[in-house]
């Protein structure tokens, strides 16, 4: 399989493939004569052609990921969501899952250095960032960076670490720098936590803060296979074999050149009323109308807004469109906005979960 650069676009800067509509020279389906109303044309033909070049990676690590993932479609779709937007994501589900296996997949997949953090209870923040080591020869301090310096960071079990190790990612993850003694080092690009939790167990776990858990742009929750992809994962992993070994498909330029291409994709005016509106209504007054107002303690905070944008975005890419729609929206919105929303006594009460909220809100609004 090749890994070949993707081509890149022939504008100066993918800069230049931003959208930006002529009000004065509406959209139309045939380019006109003059030069101003032909111009928003030649721009989406720009970006048309530099999503189209930019994403010939996506299927084969698509196809490379599910040689190894069986039916984890929904899985491996949100983990590229957060390579291409570069942000960090949080898997819960039950042990025995492949949470841990589709990490180390989509890491060996792309050419970036990866670590591997397990979490226990006894860990230390400098197991994480480094330290500082004194040396006898010439009385000075050295620093020794920590696993962190890598681009994919693989923290297994992440509630199991105690609080203070959980704080020595927060600067990472907003950040991507690492503060160790008086220096502060900025982390690689690019740079990224994939993060899995166990949600049964409770005894020797620490519940992380509401701090950490907003800067995960997703959560996604991971569940049982149907039959028939049981079946496949019986005659595929039912061995003494280690799993079939993955190739690098992708390299870090191509990623990084497609997130430019990422943050050109086209979100009309109306989508993005839709998000603030999607976001605005996990919070009062709008919950109130929407008969949510007693079951919602908190609701999402601003980077629900901007990472449900973002993540609308990646989804286009994925499918090989430079504009957003609403139902790019409406795909992410459950897993960017299920950590942020948190419910109240009542919904404990009547068995009423954030999920069963944010549904409820994407099923009430009225779609552009």
């Amino acid at each position: 399989m090749s890994t070949k650069p993707a081509i890149a676009p022939s504008a100066q800067s993918l800069s230049n493939l931003r959208y930006r509509p002529n009000l004065d020279a509406p959209l139309v389906s045939e380019p006109a004569a003059n030069s101003s109303s032909a111009e928003p044309n030649a721009a989406l033909q720009r970006l048309r052609e530099a999503v189209r070049e930019n994403s010939l990676w996506v299927q084969p690590l698509q196809q490379e990921m599910s040689r190894v993932i069986v039916g984890q479609k929904l899985l491996i779709d949100r983990l590229l969501v957060a390579l291409l937007t570069n942000g960090h994501i949080l898997l819960e589900g039950v042990p025995g899952l492949a949470k841990t296996l589709s990490l180390k997949t989509l890491a060996n997949s792309v050419a970036l250095h990866f670590k591997r953090l397990q979490f226990t209870p006894d860990m230390l923040p400098a197991d994480i960032v480094g330290t500082m080591i004194y040396n006898p020869q010439d009385g000075g301090f050295r620093t020794k960076h920590g696993p962190i310096f890598s681009n994919l960071i693989l923290a297994d079990e992440i509630n199991r670490a105690p609080a203070k190790v959980q704080s020595a990612l927060l600067e990472a993850m907003q950040e991507h720098q690492v503060t160790i003694g008086d220096e502060t080092y900025p982390l690689p690009n690019p740079f990224l936590v994939l993060a899995t939790q166990n949600p049964l167990e409770h005894e020797g776990t620490y519940p992380l803060p509401e701090a950490q858990v907003d800067r995960f742009m997703m959560k996604v929750v991971i569940t049982y296979p149907n039959r028939a992809e049981e079946r496949l994962i019986l005659d595929s992993m039912a061995t003494t074999e280690p799993p079939p070994a993955v190739r690098h498909v992708v390299s870090a330029n191509q990623i990084l050149r497609a997130r430019e291409v990422v943050n050109a994709i086209y979100v009309d005016d109306k989508v993005r009323d839709y998000i603030v509106d999607l976001v605005l209504a996990t919070r009062p007054p709008t919950a109130k109308s929407l008969e949510l107002n007693g079951f919602i303690q908190t609701g999402a905070s601003p980077r629900a807004t901007i990472n449900l944008t973002l993540a609308a975005r990646a989804t286009a890419f994925l499918n090989g469109r430079h504009y957003v729609t609403p139902q790019d929206v409406k795909t992410v919105a459950l897993d960017v906005l299920r950590h942020r929303v948190a419910v109240s006594y009542e919904a404990e009460a009547e068995n009423v979960t954030a999920e069963d909220i944010i549904q409820k809100i994407l099923d009430t609004l009225p779609v552009p």
